[in-house]
Protein backbone atom coordinates (compact mmCIF):
# COMPACT_ATOMS: atom_id res chain seq x y z
CA UNK A 1 0.00 0.00 0.00
CA UNK A 2 1.07 3.79 -0.66
CA UNK A 3 0.34 7.08 0.16
CA UNK A 4 -0.01 9.65 -1.96
CA UNK A 5 -3.35 12.09 -2.47
CA UNK A 6 -3.69 13.90 -5.98
CA UNK A 7 -4.24 17.30 -3.97
CA UNK A 8 -1.10 17.02 -1.95
CA UNK A 9 0.58 16.22 -5.37
CA UNK A 10 -1.06 19.34 -7.28
CA UNK A 11 -0.14 21.17 -4.27
CA UNK A 12 3.25 20.29 -3.79
CA UNK A 13 4.30 20.93 -7.55
CA UNK A 14 0.54 19.94 -8.07
CA UNK A 15 6.55 -11.00 -11.37
CA UNK A 16 3.56 -8.96 -13.27
CA UNK A 17 5.03 -11.17 -16.77
CA UNK A 18 3.87 -14.21 -14.94
CA UNK A 19 0.19 -13.51 -14.09
CA UNK A 20 -0.30 -11.45 -17.71
CA UNK A 21 -2.31 -14.28 -18.98
CA UNK A 22 -4.18 -14.62 -16.26
CA UNK A 23 -7.82 -13.36 -17.33
CA UNK A 24 -11.07 -13.82 -15.32
CA UNK A 25 -13.37 -16.53 -16.56
CA UNK A 26 -16.78 -15.71 -17.67
CA UNK A 27 -18.87 -16.83 -14.88
CA UNK A 28 -22.17 -19.34 -15.93
CA UNK A 29 -24.21 -16.49 -17.04
CA UNK A 30 -26.99 -16.01 -13.96
CA UNK A 31 -30.07 -14.36 -15.09
CA UNK A 32 -29.92 -11.30 -12.70
CA UNK A 33 -31.65 -7.92 -12.82
CA UNK A 34 -29.64 -6.54 -9.61
CA UNK A 35 -28.96 -3.35 -11.73
CA UNK A 36 -32.63 -2.27 -11.90
CA UNK A 37 -32.83 -1.79 -8.33
CA UNK A 38 -32.82 1.18 -7.02
CA UNK A 39 -31.62 1.77 -3.11
CA UNK A 40 -33.41 4.13 -1.60
CA UNK A 41 -30.98 4.40 1.49
CA UNK A 42 -27.12 3.91 2.53
CA UNK A 43 -28.12 0.68 4.27
CA UNK A 44 -29.90 -0.61 1.39
CA UNK A 45 -27.32 0.12 -0.94
CA UNK A 46 -24.65 -1.95 0.97
CA UNK A 47 -27.13 -4.75 1.18
CA UNK A 48 -27.56 -4.84 -2.69
CA UNK A 49 -23.83 -4.15 -3.28
CA UNK A 50 -23.92 -7.33 -1.12
CA UNK A 51 -25.91 -9.31 -3.09
CA UNK A 52 -23.91 -8.72 -6.22
CA UNK A 53 -20.10 -8.82 -5.01
CA UNK A 54 -21.94 -12.34 -3.53
CA UNK A 55 -22.68 -13.52 -6.86
CA UNK A 56 -19.57 -14.67 -8.17
CA UNK A 57 -17.71 -16.67 -5.74
CA UNK A 58 -16.01 -18.69 -8.28
CA UNK A 59 -14.16 -15.72 -9.44
CA UNK A 60 -13.18 -15.11 -5.86
CA UNK A 61 -11.79 -18.32 -5.42
CA UNK A 62 -10.06 -18.34 -8.83
CA UNK A 63 -8.29 -15.36 -7.81
CA UNK A 64 -7.27 -17.12 -4.64
CA UNK A 65 -5.95 -20.25 -6.08
CA UNK A 66 -4.31 -18.67 -9.25
CA UNK A 67 -2.91 -14.96 -8.02
CA UNK A 68 -1.92 -15.54 -4.15
CA UNK A 69 1.35 -17.24 -4.18
CA UNK A 70 1.72 -20.64 -2.40
CA UNK A 71 1.45 -19.91 1.34
CA UNK A 72 4.98 -21.07 3.02
CA UNK A 73 8.05 -23.14 1.82
CA UNK A 74 6.87 -22.50 -2.28
CA UNK A 75 6.79 -18.65 -1.80
CA UNK A 76 9.48 -16.10 -1.01
CA UNK A 77 10.08 -14.89 2.18
CA UNK A 78 12.28 -11.99 3.45
CA UNK A 79 14.66 -14.16 4.53
CA UNK A 80 15.53 -15.47 1.11
CA UNK A 81 16.34 -11.57 -0.01
CA UNK A 82 18.24 -9.99 3.24
CA UNK A 83 20.52 -12.23 5.57
CA UNK A 84 21.87 -10.99 8.78
CA UNK A 85 24.88 -10.81 9.36
CA UNK A 86 25.48 -8.74 6.09
CA UNK A 87 27.48 -9.85 3.47
CA UNK A 88 30.70 -8.56 2.93
CA UNK A 89 30.29 -5.18 0.91
CA UNK A 90 26.53 -4.27 2.09
CA UNK A 91 27.48 -1.10 3.44
CA UNK A 92 29.71 -0.10 0.71
CA UNK A 93 26.68 -0.94 -1.54
CA UNK A 94 24.40 1.19 -0.17
CA UNK A 95 26.35 4.48 0.30
CA UNK A 96 25.17 5.74 -3.28
CA UNK A 97 21.60 5.87 -1.79
CA UNK A 98 20.80 9.58 -0.88
CA UNK A 99 18.79 10.59 2.23
CA UNK A 100 15.88 11.52 -0.07
CA UNK A 101 15.79 8.04 -1.44
CA UNK A 102 15.88 6.50 1.74
CA UNK A 103 12.83 9.36 3.26
CA UNK A 104 10.94 7.53 0.36
CA UNK A 105 11.70 3.89 1.20
CA UNK A 106 10.89 4.39 4.75
CA UNK A 107 7.78 6.09 3.81
CA UNK A 108 6.97 3.04 2.02
CA UNK A 109 8.47 0.81 4.47
CA UNK A 110 5.89 2.86 7.60
CA UNK A 111 3.07 2.67 4.95
CA UNK A 112 3.28 -1.03 4.67
CA UNK A 113 3.58 -1.62 8.44
CA UNK A 114 0.59 -0.21 8.74
CA UNK A 115 -1.14 -3.55 7.25
CA UNK A 116 -3.36 -4.54 10.25
CA UNK A 117 -5.36 -1.14 9.66
CA UNK A 118 -6.07 -2.34 5.64
CA UNK A 119 -7.16 -5.71 6.97
CA UNK A 120 -9.61 -4.50 9.54
CA UNK A 121 -10.83 -1.72 6.02
CA UNK A 122 -11.61 -5.22 4.29
CA UNK A 123 -13.48 -6.70 6.92
CA UNK A 124 -15.87 -3.80 6.41
CA UNK A 125 -16.62 -4.16 2.90
CA UNK A 126 -20.40 -5.13 2.89
CA UNK A 127 -20.46 -8.96 2.11
CA UNK A 128 -16.83 -9.18 2.15
CA UNK A 129 -15.92 -9.76 5.93
CA UNK A 130 -13.90 -12.56 7.45
CA UNK A 131 -16.41 -12.89 10.27
CA UNK A 132 -15.03 -15.65 12.40
CA UNK A 133 -11.13 -14.89 11.42
CA UNK A 134 -10.86 -18.38 9.80
CA UNK A 135 -14.05 -18.98 7.48
CA UNK A 136 -14.07 -20.98 4.70
CA UNK A 137 -15.59 -18.90 2.16
CA UNK A 138 -13.90 -16.96 -0.93
CA UNK A 139 -13.42 -13.68 0.40
CA UNK A 140 -12.14 -14.60 3.85
CA UNK A 141 -9.51 -16.78 2.19
CA UNK A 142 -8.66 -14.07 -0.62
CA UNK A 143 -9.04 -11.18 2.62
CA UNK A 144 -6.34 -13.71 4.80
CA UNK A 145 -4.21 -14.45 1.69
CA UNK A 146 -3.91 -10.79 0.63
CA UNK A 147 -2.99 -9.50 4.01
CA UNK A 148 -0.21 -12.30 4.41
CA UNK A 149 1.12 -11.41 1.19
CA UNK A 150 1.53 -8.14 2.11
CA UNK A 151 2.72 -8.92 5.89
CA UNK A 152 6.00 -9.73 4.22
CA UNK A 153 6.53 -6.46 2.52
CA UNK A 154 6.70 -4.43 5.77
CA UNK A 155 9.11 -7.15 7.57
CA UNK A 156 11.11 -6.80 4.38
CA UNK A 157 11.86 -3.20 4.14
CA UNK A 158 12.06 -3.10 7.95
CA UNK A 159 15.03 -5.28 7.93
CA UNK A 160 16.61 -3.45 5.28
CA UNK A 161 16.63 -0.10 7.22
CA UNK A 162 17.47 -1.96 10.52
CA UNK A 163 20.56 -3.41 8.39
CA UNK A 164 21.51 0.38 7.80
CA UNK A 165 21.59 1.70 11.47
CA UNK A 166 24.79 4.18 10.33
CA UNK A 167 21.99 6.39 8.13
CA UNK A 168 18.48 5.30 10.12
CA UNK A 169 16.95 6.60 13.30
CA UNK A 170 15.23 2.87 13.61
CA UNK A 171 13.49 4.33 17.11
CA UNK A 172 11.98 7.34 15.10
CA UNK A 173 10.70 5.48 12.30
CA UNK A 174 9.34 2.82 14.61
CA UNK A 175 7.69 5.48 16.37
CA UNK A 176 5.89 6.85 13.32
CA UNK A 177 4.54 3.41 12.44
CA UNK A 178 3.20 3.16 15.69
CA UNK A 179 1.22 6.81 14.74
CA UNK A 180 0.01 5.96 11.78
CA UNK A 181 -1.53 2.59 13.19
CA UNK A 182 -2.88 4.54 16.09
CA UNK A 183 -4.26 7.12 13.50
CA UNK A 184 -6.05 4.70 11.64
CA UNK A 185 -7.30 5.38 8.01
CA UNK A 186 -10.32 6.49 6.28
CA UNK A 187 -10.46 5.91 2.36
CA UNK A 188 -13.94 6.76 1.91
CA UNK A 189 -15.38 3.40 1.17
CA UNK A 190 -18.64 4.17 3.93
CA UNK A 191 -18.22 0.25 4.26
CA UNK A 192 -19.32 -0.33 0.27
CA UNK A 193 -17.47 -2.65 -1.58
CA UNK A 194 -17.89 -1.43 -4.95
CA UNK A 195 -15.85 1.60 -3.06
CA UNK A 196 -13.73 -0.48 -2.01
CA UNK A 197 -12.68 -2.93 -4.51
CA UNK A 198 -12.57 0.59 -7.16
CA UNK A 199 -10.17 2.25 -4.35
CA UNK A 200 -7.72 -0.52 -4.25
CA UNK A 201 -7.90 -1.22 -7.72
CA UNK A 202 -6.36 2.07 -8.27
CA UNK A 203 -4.07 1.96 -5.09
CA UNK A 204 -2.62 -1.79 -5.75
CA UNK A 205 -1.30 -0.01 -9.00
CA UNK A 206 0.36 3.27 -7.86
CA UNK A 207 2.03 1.27 -5.57
CA UNK A 208 3.14 -1.21 -7.97
CA UNK A 209 4.48 2.17 -9.53
CA UNK A 210 6.10 3.59 -6.56
CA UNK A 211 8.15 0.49 -5.19
CA UNK A 212 9.38 -0.36 -8.82
CA UNK A 213 10.65 3.20 -9.46
CA UNK A 214 12.29 3.48 -6.22
CA UNK A 215 13.95 -0.20 -7.23
CA UNK A 216 14.73 1.78 -10.74
CA UNK A 217 16.64 4.32 -8.34
CA UNK A 218 18.92 2.32 -6.09
CA UNK A 219 19.81 0.18 -9.16
CA UNK A 220 21.25 3.57 -10.89
CA UNK A 221 23.57 4.24 -7.18
CA UNK A 222 24.72 0.42 -7.53
CA UNK A 223 22.04 -0.45 -4.63
CA UNK A 224 20.86 -3.76 -6.39
CA UNK A 225 20.23 -5.46 -3.16
CA UNK A 226 17.33 -2.82 -2.73
CA UNK A 227 16.82 -3.08 -6.37
CA UNK A 228 15.54 -6.65 -6.25
CA UNK A 229 13.65 -6.19 -3.03
CA UNK A 230 11.66 -3.55 -4.71
CA UNK A 231 11.11 -5.49 -7.51
CA UNK A 232 9.53 -8.22 -5.67
CA UNK A 233 7.44 -6.27 -3.86
CA UNK A 234 6.13 -4.38 -7.01
CA UNK A 235 5.57 -7.47 -8.33
CA UNK A 236 3.42 -8.83 -5.22
CA UNK A 237 1.07 -5.50 -5.68
CA UNK A 238 1.03 -6.01 -9.68
CA UNK A 239 -0.70 -9.72 -8.83
CA UNK A 240 -2.91 -7.75 -6.50
CA UNK A 241 -4.13 -5.23 -8.90
CA UNK A 242 -4.94 -7.92 -11.83
CA UNK A 243 -7.30 -9.30 -8.72
CA UNK A 244 -8.99 -6.20 -7.89
CA UNK A 245 -9.43 -4.65 -10.57
CA UNK A 246 -11.07 -8.03 -12.28
CA UNK A 247 -13.64 -8.03 -9.14
CA UNK A 248 -14.69 -4.60 -10.62
CA UNK A 249 -14.85 -5.71 -13.70
CA UNK A 250 -17.62 -8.24 -12.68
CA UNK A 251 -19.17 -5.82 -10.60
CA UNK A 252 -19.77 -3.71 -13.34
CA UNK A 253 -20.73 -6.77 -15.75
CA UNK A 254 -23.84 -7.46 -13.05
CA UNK A 255 -24.39 -3.82 -11.63
CA UNK A 256 -23.24 -1.44 -14.30
CA UNK A 257 -25.08 1.82 -13.37
CA UNK A 258 -24.39 1.11 -9.13
CA UNK A 259 -20.59 0.57 -10.12
CA UNK A 260 -20.18 3.50 -11.97
CA UNK A 261 -22.02 5.92 -9.28
CA UNK A 262 -19.63 4.69 -6.73
CA UNK A 263 -16.49 5.08 -8.70
CA UNK A 264 -17.55 8.59 -9.68
CA UNK A 265 -18.29 9.15 -6.23
CA UNK A 266 -14.74 7.88 -5.40
CA UNK A 267 -13.09 10.12 -7.76
CA UNK A 268 -14.87 13.01 -6.59
CA UNK A 269 -13.57 12.52 -3.42
CA UNK A 270 -9.93 12.09 -4.27
CA UNK A 271 -7.64 8.84 -4.00
CA UNK A 272 -6.77 9.34 -0.01
CA UNK A 273 -3.85 6.98 0.65
CA UNK A 274 -2.98 5.30 3.59
CA UNK A 275 -0.45 7.42 4.79
CA UNK A 276 -1.78 10.52 4.76
CA UNK A 277 -2.06 10.68 8.61
CA UNK A 278 1.29 9.75 9.58
CA UNK A 279 2.93 11.66 12.30
CA UNK A 280 6.22 11.14 14.37
CA UNK A 281 4.48 13.25 17.16
CA UNK A 282 6.84 16.00 16.35
CA UNK A 283 6.58 17.11 12.76
CA UNK A 284 2.64 18.24 11.73
CA UNK A 285 3.77 18.68 8.33
CA UNK A 286 5.69 14.94 8.10
CA UNK A 287 3.08 13.28 5.54
CA UNK A 288 3.47 16.47 3.24
CA UNK A 289 6.98 17.02 3.39
CA UNK A 290 7.40 13.21 2.78
CA UNK A 291 4.97 13.69 -0.18
CA UNK A 292 6.94 16.92 -1.34
CA UNK A 293 10.25 14.28 -1.59
CA UNK A 294 8.58 11.45 -3.06
CA UNK A 295 7.40 13.97 -5.86
CA UNK A 296 10.36 16.12 -6.51
CA UNK A 297 12.28 12.51 -6.76
CA UNK A 298 9.87 11.35 -9.45
CA UNK A 299 8.41 8.34 -7.63
CA UNK A 300 5.38 8.97 -7.95
CA UNK A 301 3.77 12.25 -9.51
CA UNK A 302 0.57 13.74 -10.47
CA UNK A 303 0.83 12.38 -14.17
CA UNK A 304 1.38 8.74 -12.14
CA UNK A 305 -2.38 9.33 -10.78
CA UNK A 306 -3.27 10.63 -14.10
CA UNK A 307 -2.14 7.72 -16.25
CA UNK A 308 -3.44 5.50 -12.95
CA UNK A 309 -6.98 7.09 -14.05
CA UNK A 310 -6.89 6.90 -18.05
CA UNK A 311 -5.53 2.85 -17.03
CA UNK A 312 -8.96 1.57 -15.30
CA UNK A 313 -11.19 3.51 -17.87
CA UNK A 314 -8.81 1.72 -20.40
CA UNK A 315 -9.67 -1.55 -18.37
CA UNK A 316 -13.19 -1.42 -17.86
CA UNK A 317 -13.79 -0.30 -21.37
CA UNK A 318 -15.81 3.32 -19.65
CA UNK A 319 -15.43 5.00 -22.76
CA UNK A 320 -17.80 2.74 -24.60
CA UNK A 321 -20.16 1.61 -22.04
CA UNK A 322 -23.71 1.78 -23.39
CA UNK A 323 -27.29 1.64 -21.86
CA UNK A 324 -26.42 3.78 -18.61
CA UNK A 325 -29.85 5.83 -17.68
CA UNK A 326 -29.54 9.61 -15.97
CA UNK A 327 -27.51 9.85 -13.13
CA UNK A 328 -24.80 7.10 -14.18
CA UNK A 329 -24.25 8.27 -18.08
CA UNK A 330 -23.49 11.36 -16.57
CA UNK A 331 -20.96 10.18 -14.20
CA UNK A 332 -19.57 7.69 -17.11
CA UNK A 333 -18.78 10.94 -19.00
CA UNK A 334 -17.38 12.67 -16.32
CA UNK A 335 -15.13 9.93 -15.22
CA UNK A 336 -13.81 9.34 -18.70
CA UNK A 337 -12.63 13.16 -18.97
CA UNK A 338 -10.61 13.10 -15.64
CA UNK A 339 -7.55 11.66 -16.91
CA UNK A 340 -7.26 14.80 -19.34
CA UNK A 341 -8.40 16.88 -16.87
CA UNK A 342 -5.44 15.70 -14.13
CA UNK A 343 -2.47 15.79 -16.61
CA UNK A 344 -3.48 19.63 -17.15
CA UNK A 345 -3.31 20.22 -13.69
CA UNK A 346 -0.15 18.31 -13.42
CA UNK A 347 1.31 20.09 -16.60
CA UNK A 348 -0.09 23.23 -15.06
CA UNK A 349 1.59 22.84 -11.34
CA UNK A 350 4.73 21.56 -13.11
CA UNK A 351 5.24 24.89 -14.83
CA UNK A 352 4.01 26.72 -11.13
CA UNK A 353 7.17 24.56 -9.37
CA UNK A 354 9.87 25.01 -12.26
CA UNK A 355 8.98 29.14 -12.09
CA UNK A 356 9.44 28.95 -8.40
CA UNK A 357 12.66 27.02 -9.05
CA UNK A 358 13.88 30.07 -10.73
CA UNK A 359 13.07 32.49 -7.96
CA UNK A 360 14.56 30.54 -5.09
CA UNK A 361 17.38 32.01 -4.16
CA UNK A 362 20.21 30.87 -1.57
CA UNK A 363 18.06 31.85 1.59
CA UNK A 364 15.00 30.86 0.25
CA UNK A 365 17.15 27.24 0.13
CA UNK A 366 18.01 26.79 3.23
CA UNK A 367 14.25 27.86 4.59
CA UNK A 368 13.06 25.07 2.13
CA UNK A 369 15.15 22.34 3.13
CA UNK A 370 13.56 19.50 5.12
CA UNK A 371 14.98 17.42 7.98
CA UNK A 372 13.44 14.15 8.85
CA UNK A 373 13.90 12.57 12.10
CA UNK A 374 14.03 9.23 10.31
CA UNK A 375 17.68 9.81 9.24
CA UNK A 376 21.02 10.03 11.00
CA UNK A 377 22.53 13.20 10.07
CA UNK A 378 26.28 12.99 8.42
CA UNK A 379 28.98 13.39 10.45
Amino acid sequence: MLFYTMANLFTLTLFISSCSSFRLPSPSRLTLTLHTLTPTSHEETLNHHSIVVNSFPEIVQKAVDDILLVTGEDSWQPSDLLSYPPKEGWKESNEGLSDELLVVLIGDMITEEALPTYQTLLNTFAGCSDPTGSSPTPWSQWSRGWTSEENRHGDLLNRFLFMNPERIDMRSVECTVQHLITSGFDPGADRDPYKGFIYTSFQERATKISHGNVGKLAKKVGAENLSRICAYIAGDEARHEIAYQGFCTEILERDPEGFIVSMGEVMRKGITMPAEMMQDGHNKNLYQEFSSVAQDLGVYTAFDYADIAAHLVRIWNLEKLTGLKGEADKEREFICKLPDRYRKLAERAEKKKEKGRTNVGPKDAKVMEKTFKWIKKRS
